[in-house]
């Protein structure tokens, strides 16, 4: 009878350190330890421990104040942490880091406004402590059915999954909620050592006519474990301890295969195998390797070797908004932070990841501090792309960076993980004030220093810009011509007009340029940055001065008002100034006409303000329309005139001004005709 025991069988990371926490307590702790609930789900484990002093409390009621108290693998709710403190226990948390993060990923997707959902068992303590992060907002599925019971209503949903999850239960469960619901971002957070586990289980099972799975009766991870088995081979069975194996039939069961849950410890899946061998006294084959070995070792040896330095390649079986999870075939997944993947501002995680990419990487530590491995693709790039960028230094080719700290004097630039320093005048064509404007931003540099022994560089964009800016200049002045349309960039506003950059050259825009209407100020029409068209209207190359127009023909209100009005026509208007020889009015909004003093009345006036004030309507008649000077004489007289009221005595006055000769009045009016254009200049000054 052969056996095949897996070699992923035992202990997964999160489980060995939640039990060597709490054996080195007891090494130093004489008064008592507690753990918040079984320490792992193995009843084995825990008696063990309870009879070394460890007591296990559900309710933080009747703790003695002072004595530690070990947090499980599991992890729990926030508010746990709160009445341990307050209780005046000593903490010690063993939560899972796979856990730990989950935590932080459901409490950060909240808090974006995101409705989170957990797959997975909701009565198992790993899933009451995920959904305590998110105020126990989560809705919690185990099947399709579950997710048809759903009712999400805010459109942004966040999926993850309980670390114990089989592989084929998320695939398929996740697929029917992303039918159902839609666009979502989800998270695979089947732990790394869960899935090997399942996938080593399943390989065996498929191989053997019986297998057995050893496992605490309250294990979630050993029940998907004898589930998977159980559909690849009908004898499979799930044990807590040797002493509930099933009896073998040697003479029928050629192949027995072993796997074993996350909290089963080595010594219990020794027992078992052990008993099997002892079945007809054969040597244990370990995944073809002699069974003489310790069961730890061959765990062990099956784990690749990592060192600081070392350059490997891994797959990514998760991510969050800043991190990376990549496992090595190591016995703890690595993890590579956001800030050590990538540079680029822009860069989205959930477009440019996959679970189950190979990626390489960079390994800056084995042990971060929290048992998993930093990784580093950035620090990767930058050891393959010196060569590169020594290159372009040599051809003087640009070079693309992004700027990623201000310091001293200037700023770092990194292009492909490779820093370079911009000093403060190579940043810019012009004076830079605040150098933190281009933080985080793309800038293209040439490297105009190179240290070899330093290995430092040092990048120019101005000397970029310059080149292209006089690259610009030139075709422009080859090609310039009066009536040229061009687009350009408002660059600053003076109090005559907006100087404009039409593509390496600048040219000025005149107030009187910038609209058809009067204006103050060019801040009344554009501002800087606008971007404008705009055509030439003089240039003189020797001095490089250039003359643009931003008026358009077809918004000029006389051309409009010359399709309007036509002479003869009775318009309301309103009076806007007086002048001796008359009053300016305005017939709408950027054209004004004038009505000379002697189109007012039928009387004599000494001046238009007699019979006239500035804001009153009234009808005139359009005498004259002069398009091309924009000049437009009326008549108030020929529609109703305005006559002043005068005292009785006056009446003989103003008799003799009436009965003036009619020789007197034509010579008036000649006067008045030819001295029209003059007072329409007269009265715009």
């Amino acid at each position: 009878m052969e056996i095949i025991v897996a070699n992923s069988a035992g202990f997964c990371f999160g489980v060995n350190n939640a039990v060597k926490l709490v054996n080195e307590l007891l090494e130093t702790e004489k008064s008592g330890l507690y753990t918040y609930g079984p320490i792992i789900h193995n009843d084995q484990v825990v008696e063990q421990l309870s009879a070394k002093g460890v007591e296990k409390v559900e309710n933080l009621d009747d703790v003695i104040a002072g004595r530690h108290i070990v947090i499980r693998a599991h992890g729990v709710a926030p508010d746990i942490y709160d009445i341990i403190k307050s209780k005046g226990l000593i903490l010690n948390d063993a939560t899972c880091p796979y856990v730990k993060k989950i935590h932080n990923l459901v409490s950060e997707k909240r808090n974006e406004g995101y409705e989170v959902i957990i797959v997975g068992d909701k009565d198992h303590p790993e899933i009451i402590g995920i959904n305590g992060w998110c105020g126990n907002k989560a809705s919690v599925v185990n099947s399709i059915e579950d997710v048809d019971k759903l009712d999400m209503k805010s459109g942004k949903i966040c999926v993850v999954a309980q670390t114990t999850l089989s592989k084929q239960k998320w695939e398929k469960i996740i697929e029917y909620i992303e039918n159902k619901f839609g666009n979502i971002i989800k998270f695979d957070t089947i732990c790394s050592a869960t899935s090997k586990r399942q996938d080593e289980a399943c390989d065996i099972s498929r191989q053997v006519d019986m297998m057995i799975i050893i496992g605490g009766s309250h294990s979630s991870n050993t029940q998907k474990l004898y589930e998977i088995c159980l559909k690849n081979c009908p004898k499979t069975y799930k044990v807590e301890t040797s002493g509930e194996l099933p009896p073998v039939d040697i003479k029928k069961i050629k192949k027995i295969g072993i796997s074993a849950g996350a909290s089963t410890p080595d010594w219990v899946i020794e027992e078992v195998i052990k008993k099997m061998s002892d079945l007809n006294n054969q040597k244990v084959e370990m995944n073809e390797k002699e069974s003489e070995m310790n069961f730890a070792d061959a765990f062990e040896k099956s784990m690749v070797t990592l060192r600081d330095g070392d350059v490997v390649t891994g797959k990514v079986i998760g991510f969050n908004s800043n991190e990376i999870f990549v496992d090595l075939g190591y016995k703890s997944d690595g993890i590579i932070p956001i800030e050590e993947y990538t540079d680029e501002p822009d860069f989205k995680i959930e477009s440019e990841i996959k679970v189950g990419d190979k990626i390489e990487v960079y390994v800056k530590r084995v042990n971060d501090g929290e048992g998993n491995v930093l990784l580093s693709k950035k620090h990767l790039d930058s050891l393959k792309s010196w060569d590169e960028i020594i290159k372009a230094y040599e051809d003087k080719t640009p070079i693309r960076a992004i700027v990623v700290d201000v310091v001293n004097g200037g700023v770092i630039a990194s292009a492909k993980g490779v820093r370079i320093f911009v000093p403060a005048s190579q940043i810019s064509d012009k004076f830079v004030k605040e150098l933190n404007e281009f933080l985080k931003k793309p800038i293209n540099v040439r490297i105009i220093e190179y240290n070899d022994k330093k290995r430092k560089l040092v990048g120019s964009a101005r000397v970029l810009l310059e080149e292209e800016k006089a690259k610009k200049s030139k075709a422009f002045w080859d090609e310039v011509e009066v009536g040229k349309i061009y687009s350009g960039v408002v660059k600053s506003l003076t109090d005559f007009g907006v100087f404009v950059d039409i593509g390496g050259v600048d040219g000025l825009i005149h107030i009187s340029e910038l609209s058809w209407s009067r204006i103050k100020h060019p801040s009344e029409v554009v501002k800087v940055g606008d971007k404008v068209q705009v055509s030439i209207l003089e240039f003189k190359k020797e001095k490089g001065k250039i003359s643009l127009g931003y008026r358009k023909t077809e918004d000029n209100p006389w051309v409009k008002a010359s399709e309007k009005y036509k002479v003869g026509d009775v318009v309301n208007v309103k009076v806007l100034r007086f002048a001796p020889f008359g009053t300016f009015v305005e017939l709408e909004e950027g054209i004004d006409g004038l009505v000379h003093i002697s189109q007012i009345s039928s009387k004599r006036l000494a001046k238009p303000e007699d019979v006239l004030t500035a804001g009153m309507k009234v009808d005139a008649k359009i005498l004259e329309f002069d398009l091309e000077n924009k000049k437009i004489s009326l008549s108030i007289k020929e529609v109703k005139p305005i006559d002043p009221v005068v005292e009785e005595k006056e009446n003989s006055s103003v008799a003799d001004a009436s009965s003036a000769s009619v020789e007197d009045q034509s010579e008036h009016k000649e006067e008045m005709n030819v001295t029209l254009g003059d007072m329409f200049e007269k009265g715009k000054e």
